[in-house]
Protein backbone atom coordinates (compact mmCIF):
# COMPACT_ATOMS: atom_id res chain seq x y z
CA UNK A 1 0.00 0.00 0.00
CA UNK A 2 1.03 3.65 -0.36
CA UNK A 3 0.98 6.49 1.87
CA UNK A 4 0.95 8.95 -1.04
CA UNK A 5 -1.08 11.65 0.03
CA UNK A 6 -4.26 13.27 -1.95
CA UNK A 7 -3.90 16.57 -2.58
CA UNK A 8 -6.89 18.64 -1.55
CA UNK A 9 -8.02 20.88 -4.54
CA UNK A 10 -8.15 24.17 -4.47
CA UNK A 11 -6.19 24.64 -1.26
CA UNK A 12 -3.25 26.63 -2.65
CA UNK A 13 -5.55 28.02 -5.74
CA UNK A 14 -7.15 31.21 -5.27
CA UNK A 15 -10.55 30.60 -4.78
CA UNK A 16 -12.77 28.95 -7.39
CA UNK A 17 -9.86 28.93 -9.77
CA UNK A 18 -8.63 25.21 -8.85
CA UNK A 19 -11.90 23.34 -10.09
CA UNK A 20 -13.42 24.84 -13.91
CA UNK A 21 -16.85 23.43 -14.14
CA UNK A 22 -16.86 20.28 -16.34
CA UNK A 23 -19.34 20.91 -18.83
CA UNK A 24 -18.23 24.46 -19.50
CA UNK A 25 -14.26 24.51 -19.39
CA UNK A 26 -11.88 21.21 -20.30
CA UNK A 27 -9.85 20.48 -17.38
CA UNK A 28 -5.87 20.75 -17.78
CA UNK A 29 -3.63 17.13 -17.45
CA UNK A 30 -3.00 18.36 -13.29
CA UNK A 31 -6.41 18.76 -12.45
CA UNK A 32 -7.58 15.75 -14.37
CA UNK A 33 -4.97 13.65 -12.17
CA UNK A 34 -5.42 15.61 -8.73
CA UNK A 35 -9.74 15.15 -9.36
CA UNK A 36 -9.27 11.53 -10.28
CA UNK A 37 -7.76 10.68 -7.32
CA UNK A 38 -10.84 12.11 -5.06
CA UNK A 39 -13.00 10.32 -7.54
CA UNK A 40 -11.00 6.87 -6.48
CA UNK A 41 -11.72 7.36 -2.94
CA UNK A 42 -14.96 7.91 -3.86
CA UNK A 43 -14.99 4.70 -6.42
CA UNK A 44 -15.30 2.08 -3.40
CA UNK A 45 -19.15 1.11 -2.46
CA UNK A 46 -17.64 0.86 1.27
CA UNK A 47 -15.95 4.42 1.02
CA UNK A 48 -19.36 5.75 -0.18
CA UNK A 49 -21.08 3.82 2.58
CA UNK A 50 -18.93 5.48 4.83
CA UNK A 51 -19.02 9.15 3.66
CA UNK A 52 -23.24 9.09 3.54
CA UNK A 53 -22.76 7.36 7.33
CA UNK A 54 -20.68 10.73 8.55
CA UNK A 55 -22.60 13.46 6.04
CA UNK A 56 -25.99 12.18 7.08
CA UNK A 57 -25.01 12.03 10.88
CA UNK A 58 -27.47 14.24 13.31
CA UNK A 59 -24.66 16.60 14.59
CA UNK A 60 -22.28 16.73 11.99
CA UNK A 61 -19.69 14.16 13.63
CA UNK A 62 -19.52 10.27 13.97
CA UNK A 63 -17.24 7.83 16.01
CA UNK A 64 -15.60 5.32 14.55
CA UNK A 65 -16.94 2.94 16.69
CA UNK A 66 -20.18 4.05 15.37
CA UNK A 67 -19.31 3.06 11.73
CA UNK A 68 -17.07 -0.01 12.22
CA UNK A 69 -20.44 -2.15 13.60
CA UNK A 70 -22.26 -1.21 10.09
CA UNK A 71 -19.36 -3.27 8.13
CA UNK A 72 -18.40 -7.16 8.18
CA UNK A 73 -14.97 -5.62 7.53
CA UNK A 74 -12.44 -5.34 10.40
CA UNK A 75 -11.91 -2.19 12.69
CA UNK A 76 -8.26 -2.13 10.63
CA UNK A 77 -10.05 -2.16 7.27
CA UNK A 78 -12.76 0.24 8.28
CA UNK A 79 -10.01 2.60 9.52
CA UNK A 80 -8.16 2.15 5.82
CA UNK A 81 -11.04 3.59 3.92
CA UNK A 82 -12.12 6.16 6.34
CA UNK A 83 -7.79 7.32 5.86
CA UNK A 84 -8.04 7.18 2.06
CA UNK A 85 -11.40 9.61 2.39
CA UNK A 86 -9.43 11.92 4.69
CA UNK A 87 -6.79 12.13 2.39
CA UNK A 88 -8.66 12.39 -0.74
CA UNK A 89 -10.14 15.78 1.60
CA UNK A 90 -13.73 14.79 1.71
CA UNK A 91 -13.57 13.84 5.98
CA UNK A 92 -11.17 14.86 8.96
CA UNK A 93 -10.99 13.83 12.08
CA UNK A 94 -10.01 14.60 15.61
CA UNK A 95 -9.00 11.98 18.26
CA UNK A 96 -10.72 12.31 21.86
CA UNK A 97 -9.89 9.92 23.85
CA UNK A 98 -9.54 6.34 22.77
CA UNK A 99 -12.07 7.07 19.68
CA UNK A 100 -11.36 9.27 16.67
CA UNK A 101 -14.42 11.23 15.60
CA UNK A 102 -14.89 12.30 11.73
CA UNK A 103 -17.15 14.56 9.58
CA UNK A 104 -17.77 15.73 6.32
CA UNK A 105 -15.58 18.70 4.71
CA UNK A 106 -18.56 20.69 2.65
CA UNK A 107 -16.17 22.78 0.51
CA UNK A 108 -14.89 19.50 -0.96
CA UNK A 109 -18.26 17.75 -1.62
CA UNK A 110 -19.04 21.81 -2.56
CA UNK A 111 -16.28 22.00 -5.37
CA UNK A 112 -17.54 18.28 -7.01
CA UNK A 113 -21.19 19.34 -7.22
CA UNK A 114 -19.96 23.10 -8.87
CA UNK A 115 -17.42 20.94 -10.64
CA UNK A 116 -20.33 18.79 -12.49
CA UNK A 117 -23.40 21.18 -12.40
CA UNK A 118 -24.52 22.48 -15.90
CA UNK A 119 -24.91 26.28 -15.86
CA UNK A 120 -27.91 27.15 -15.28
CA UNK A 121 -30.73 27.86 -18.04
CA UNK A 122 -28.76 26.50 -20.51
CA UNK A 123 -30.58 23.82 -22.73
CA UNK A 124 -29.79 20.44 -23.02
CA UNK A 125 -28.07 19.25 -26.34
CA UNK A 126 -30.90 17.38 -28.37
CA UNK A 127 -29.90 13.70 -28.37
CA UNK A 128 -32.55 12.66 -30.90
CA UNK A 129 -30.26 12.17 -33.95
CA UNK A 130 -27.35 9.93 -33.96
CA UNK A 131 -23.89 11.45 -33.61
CA UNK A 132 -22.41 12.56 -37.00
CA UNK A 133 -26.25 11.83 -38.62
CA UNK A 134 -27.34 14.86 -40.50
CA UNK A 135 -31.38 15.45 -40.91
Amino acid sequence: MSDQEFVVLGQDDAAGSCCPELLTTPLDEGQAVELAKVFKALGDPVRLRLLSMIASRAGGEVCVCDLTPAFELSQPTISHHLKLLRQAGLIDCERRGTWVYYWLVPEMTDRLAALLTRPAGEPLPDRTAPAGATS
